[in-house]
């Protein structure tokens, strides 16, 4: 089956070891598991739409390693909350992101679509500032349910471009609570001078399109206002995307946090992202145990993933210390570490808990996705696909046939179990060209099986091929670390090798 239901005591005994695990290894308290409705205690939650539209919360972390959470196996700090809402939901073993890297990834989610069909393919930092960012002509999930009704909102990392008219309450979004640009710091004072930068800000939160004087840690101030923004009285339903910069650089350590950090750990860098880690657990569970208290967690749609795959290779594209074993690469590669992310999907009111989907899926079906549970009209123009039929098992079959990728040299395409990629190694400034992998019998791609398909090869490299003719060339150029100078004959005569 698609989706495989665990017997309680599986979780139980899994919530046992890893907290024991964590105790001997680590030497931290562990924080104790959220409750939700239906484990335990009786639910008052209600909906506050009388079509009982469910409220959409969409959580997004950034760069956040895959092996990091307790869910995916690490332990080297506890992650009670995320793992929690993950045993109250589906959790997707073969979930995706459409781009390796934070603007692109981001704005095919907004979109619902590939970035590439409308040239979104890099950052946004350099170039005319009316043209950096998500192009004024595509319309964001946030669009889409401002039109069906819903009260929306941005908290915390935008990077869709930074001038007025790429602003959040220009894309949609009534509120916004947060910073323009891809990175920010986290430790913010009161006296600090705002420093804007395209990559990085510096003290430069706004509310709406206001600076604010802020004193605080972001992490914690994107969760209170999270909170203010979903406390608000209303007899319509909410969209809130709460976009963590956590666990991005800087690898700043908050003081409330440091003490949590194990000893053991000794790399001031991988300290530092523990910290971040720590500060973004215990956000979601303060989130998630408002929405419970509130009575609103029950019909309440929520989407947990990271952007891209943790940035674990020094020096390059933010590096943050992130783990992505067992996966193979890092953030800015579409090797699998780059673009495969957790994500989990959790609806107590309508989606079963402690159970897996195993199919592939991407962060561009989240916008249908999230359009059918709310009512609301879904573009005829996009690229994702609904999960619902697929997350409420009334549709067996998996809901895409095939996902691509393209970004700057690097290319993939995966259809079923087989893996079709050209990767990038930047320590070496080359690219790998065509590799062909069995992602089912070999999770970190280690056996390159391409001289031994040559024909499905070839058939997966047509199949990109046809989908590339519907991309556009970048609106803008990104590093050279990602955007490199081509030094390889173009794509249609690079040959696959062939069976000996």
């Amino acid at each position: 089956m698609a989706i495989t239901p665990r017997p309680r005591y599986f979780y139980r005994s899994v919530t046992f070891c890893f907290a024991v695990a964590c105790a001997i290894l680590c030497g931290v308290e562990r924080a104790p598991l959220p409750v939700f409705a239906g484990q335990g205690v009786p639910s008052t939650e209600k909906s506050r739409d009388e079509k009982g539209r469910p409220n959409i919360l969409v959580i997004m972390a950034d760069d956040l390693g895959y092996a990091d959470i307790g869910v995916h196996g690490g332990c080297e700090v506890p992650t009670p909350h995320i793992d929690a809402l993950a045993k109250s939901g589906i959790r997707c073993t073969n979930a995706y992101v459409s781009a390796p890297y934070c603007s692109p990834s981001r704005a095919g989610f907004l979109t619902g679509k590939y970035q590439t069909r409308f040239g979104h393919e890099f950052n946004p930092h350099v170039g005319d500032e009316a043209k950096l960012g998500l192009p004024l002509d595509q319309k964001t999930i946030a669009d889409a349910l401002k039109a069906a009704g819903y009260r929306t909102a941005l908290v915390g990392k935008w990077h869709q471009g930074f001038s007025p008219e790429h602003h959040p309450q220009s894309r949609g979004f009534d509120e916004f609570f947060g910073f323009l640009v891809g990175g920010h710091n986290f430790l913010l004072h009161k006296e600090a001078v705002p420093r804007f930068g395209t990559a990085h800000s510096h003290d430069m939160i706004y509310r709406g399109r206001d600076v604010q004087t802020l004193e605080g840690y972001t992490t914690d101030l994107f969760t209170d206002e999270a909170i203010r923004f979903t406390s608000t009285s209303a007899d319509r339903p909410w969209f809130l995307f709460q976009s963590f910069n956590a666990v991005h650089t800087p690898l700043e350590i908050a003081p409330h946090l440091e003490s949590r950090i194990p000893d053991s750990v000794k790399d001031r860098a991988r300290r530092g992202y523990l910290s971040l880690l720590l500060g973004l657990d215990d956000s979601i569970g303060r989130l998630l145990a408002h929405l419970e208290a509130t009575g609103q967690r029950q019909n309440t749609l929520i989407f947990f993933l990271s952007d891209n795959g943790g940035a674990g290779r020094k020096p390059y594209l933010a590096f943050n210390t992130g783990v992505n074993t067992p996966l193979r690469g890092d953030k800015g590669q579409t090797l699998e570490g780059g673009i495969r992310v957790p994500f989990f999907v959790s609806w107590p009111a309508r989606l079963a808990a402690e159970t897996t989907y195993d199919h592939p899926l991407i962060a561009l079906d989240i916008l249908p996705t999230a359009c059918e549970a709310a009512g609301a009209a879904i573009p005829d123009d996009i690229d994702g696909v609904s999960l619902l039929p697929q997350l409420t098992k009334t549709e067996p079959d998996p809901s895409h046939p095939s996902l691509c990728w393209r970004f700057g040299p690097q290319k993939a395409i995966r259809q079923g179990d087989w893996k079709l990629v050209d990767w990038r190694d930047f320590n070496q400034s080359t690219s790998s060209g065509w590799e062909l992998y069995n992602l089912r019998e070999d999770i970190g791609e280690a056996h390159n099986r391409a001289m031994e398909h040559p024909e499905l090869a070839a058939r997966l490299r047509g199949e990109w091929e046809s989908w590339n003719q519907r991309n556009v060339e970048p609106a803008w150029r990104g590093s050279k670390t990602e955007d490199p100078p081509l030094s390889r004959p173009p794509e249609s005569t690079d040959p696959l090798p062939t069976k000996p």
